[in-house]
């Protein structure tokens, strides 16, 4: 038996009940690995004295078996266990070989168990020392079936039934792929665009390329309004085609593109293509989305300030372009893991994440069906994909980092090359020299590729292969048009360690090596921070524009602070809007799940719509044209009271009507001139309003004037009410502008 069962046995009842006075349950965990079919028969019997009671079992099917959950029932005189006149009855489970299909006989749940199969049951008690015995009477019986089993006991206070991620069925949930080359797509549980977006409609603007001819088809979302003034506002959107095949995929947008430029050129890069003087189809794409001149976005190219990731083989794709002089753009994160996820899922990850407004994806995938998850991905993406590399390596190498090798590498990089990847974050800066620079630090090296790196450069005491091979890396991405994000291995993981020796000097060779992938047309972006405070950042972005020559920044954050998790998509979000301000062309989202878990759906969103904030506030600094144009229509909305106009153009639509209706959820709130915060007679609005109309109908020429004489009558009604702020009875008090 676990140490713990014996701690919890050799206390007395009286003592456990003084110290909690509450409702325990002890929770069981076993996992075994059955060599027969095995099964779990439910009795409902067991010895009198228990003190436990559980009358109903819930046979619940989850991904690699059964669990069988006890839950809490009453005994026969209706009490709830533990209070009960008569002792109630446990019911224990016991382990048994059987080769027959699933039965159920009544009273017993008897079911085949599979490999890894977790059974969970819970029981409610008050008397947790009864528990522990019932518990000791059948262990020896399970380490006698199942020499692995593995025992765990919580006693939460004051619990009842568990409620967990394992064990709620959330939308998009879906179960392992079990055939990777044919996903059930049909599990997928899309959001419709006008669900999210209410009033809006999916529109395409056309443009003419002006060299080739073909027909630029460009998205954008046009928000209807109830503004006579402004019938409409057109927003940026990167949903891409809705209601598709995920099995079909996207249509290939880029075809006839690539295929006219093919074999044509001595290096097929956007960068080639712009110092050459071409004006791409990418280009003027991106040149229509952003409101400026084909010219211009060439220029930017050419001279490395933007980048369009693009590979020729991501035909799906819908250009856009990342540089300090566009808008800021936003990348998220998605990819299964050794223990979750399935291509569905991911599937509907990327789906969920174009919705809110990703501007680019990176899939992160570490488990199973890496290939295959990826290649789905790549052919229903509209935005650029981007990977890390060296986590495919070194699953190829079971996850020993000793034992890769630049071949392995290589062929890595072509592999995903070949299916469309967008752009490679490579962490070549993470050099031999550099690795010590970390041991000062309060916590070390925090990236997973520059670890991976650390630990090979140390192992073998060599050069890192990437930075070795830098130059056949580029040949690769020069032949398929991938751009570059040199990662920032050596990041700092916390404000203690922000703006260190390794973290510069890191900052440094991506510069060195910036320089080396513009001689052969690539297109390059740096990585950076990470955990900076406020005041340091600005030294972060003065750095990286003086050392890697201007070329796009692309930052994790950075986060500010290191107190707040569960909320570091805001700690984050600080961060990065203060540093693309200063000049950062793309964030990397932070979701709340940050240093704790793996991020939900909900999750996804939250980290969006935060990095979507700080996306466009340092639009607003950088005063791009047009950028102001959403805040204005919103405010003339919130100052004429159109409820639905300022839900409609709002981020997240959904959420902003469902804060308003959960004190004001009548139609005719949608068209009240106040809100709940200051009510019908306190709204500033509605006075200015009043003030105005006033002046109107009183003949004053000017604003100026008009708000005074408003004022001087406010001021009259806050001298007859006794100087106070703040009323008791405010249905009484009279306007004097309405009077």
């Amino acid at each position: 038996m676990p140490d713990a069962f014996t701690r919890l046995a050799s206390k007395s009842h009286d003592a456990m009940m003084n110290v909690l006075d509450f409702e325990i349950f002890a929770e069981i965990r076993i996992l075994w690995r059955p060599t027969t079919a095995c099964a779990w028969t439910v009795l409902d019997s067991y010895p009198s004295h228990s003190c436990l009671s559980t009358s109903t079992y819930l046979l619940d099917r989850i991904e690699s078996g059964v669990s069988i959950f006890g839950s809490v029932g009453r005994d026969s005189t209706g009490s709830r266990a533990g209070q009960a006149a008569a002792p109630p009855r446990l019911s224990i489970p016991h382990f048994h070989k059987i080769h027959q299909p699933p039965v159920n006989l009544g009273t017993k749940i008897i079911a085949i168990s599979r490999v890894y199969t977790p059974v969970t049951m819970i029981f409610k008690t008050l008397a947790l020392l009864s528990a522990i015995s019932s518990v000791s009477a059948f262990a020896p019986s399970l380490q006698r079936h199942a020499p692995s089993t593995i025992l765990r006991v919580s006693t939460p206070i004051n619990a009842d039934l568990v409620t967990t991620e394992s064990n709620i069925k959330k939308p998009g949930r879906t179960k392992p792929t079990i055939d990777p080359f044919n996903p059930e797509f049909e599990l997928i549980q899309g959001v419709p665009y006008n669900d999210a977006f209410p009033n809006s409609t999916k529109e395409y603007k056309t443009a003419t390329h002006a060299e080739t001819g073909h027909e630029l088809k460009v998205p954008f979302r046009r928000v209807h309004l109830e503004d006579p003034d402004q019938p409409s506002l057109d927003l940026y959107d990167t949903s891409g085609p809705r209601d598709v095949d995920p099995k079909q995929g996207l249509p290939k947008v880029r075809k006839t593109w690539v295929d006219e430029r093919e074999g044509k050129f001595e290096r097929y890069t956007q960068m080639h293509f712009a110092r050459r003087g071409m004006i791409t189809e990418e280009m003027q794409y991106v040149a229509e989305r952003e409101g400026m001149s084909a010219e211009f976005v060439r220029s930017e190219v050419a001279r490395g300030r933007a980048i369009i990731c693009s590979n020729k083989n991501h035909l799906e794709l819908e250009p856009q372009i990342i540089g300090r002089m566009f808008k800021v753009k936003i990348n998220a994160n998605i990819g299964n893991s050794a223990i979750t996820s399935s291509i569905e899922e991911e599937v509907e990850k990327l789906q969920w994440s174009t919705l809110w407004g990703a501007d680019t994806l990176m899939d992160l995938s570490t488990g199973k069906h890496i290939h295959q998850t990826r290649e789905w991905i790549m052919r229903n993406s509209p935005i650029p994909v981007g990977t890390v590399p060296i986590y495919q390596a070194l699953e190829k190498v079971d996850g020993i980092a000793e034992d890769l090798t630049w071949e392995v590498f290589r062929e890595t990089l072509i592999e995903q090359a070949e299916q469309g990847v967008d752009y490679f974050t490579i962490h070549a800066g993470v050099l031999l020299r550099y690795v010590p620079m970390t041991v000062s630090r309060k916590t070390g090296i925090v990236s997973r590729g520059g670890s991976i790196h650390a630990k090979w450069n140390i192992f073998h005491h060599k050069e890192n292969f990437a930075y070795e091979h830098w130059d056949d890396i580029l040949e690769i991405c020069a032949e398929y048009d991938i751009a570059l994000s040199i990662g920032d291995g050596l990041r700092p993981g916390s404000i203690y360690d922000a703006n260190d020796e390794s973290q510069f000097a890191e900052l440094m060779t991506q510069g060195d090596l910036t320089r080396r992938a513009w001689e052969k047309d690539v297109q390059v972006m740096n990585e950076g921070p990470g955990h900076v405070p406020l005041h340091k950042i600005p030294e972060n972005m003065r750095n990286q524009l003086d050392w890697c020559n201007e070329a796009p920044f692309y930052t994790l954050g950075p986060l500010t602070t290191d107190i707040a998790p569960g909320y570091d998509h805001i700690t984050s979000a600080i961060g990065a809007a203060n540093i693309a301000s200063l000049g950062t062309a793309m964030l990397c989202y932070v979701t709340p799940k940050e240093h704790l878990g793996l991020p939900n759906r909900d999750d996804v969103k939250a980290g969006i719509i935060a990095y979507k904030i700080a996306a466009h506030a340092a639009d607003l600094a950088k005063e791009l044209p047009g950028a102001q144009d959403r805040d204005d229509s919103l405010s003339k909305a919130r100052f004429e009271f159109r409820w639905n106009d300022q839900f409609n153009l709002s981020l997240d639509p959904v959420t902003a009507r469902a804060f308003h209706d959960e004190t004001l959820d009548s139609d005719a709130s949608k068209t009240s001139h106040f809100c709940s915060m200051c009510g019908p007679k306190f709204c500033s609005m509605k006075i200015t309003e009043d003030v105005r109309q006033y002046a109107e109908e009183n003949g004053y020429g000017v604003d100026e004037e008009a708000i005074q004489k408003g004022m001087d009558l406010m001021s009259e009604v806050y001298k007859e009410n006794g100087n106070k702020l703040y009323l008791d009875d405010i249905e009484n008090v009279v306007n004097p502008l309405e009077a």
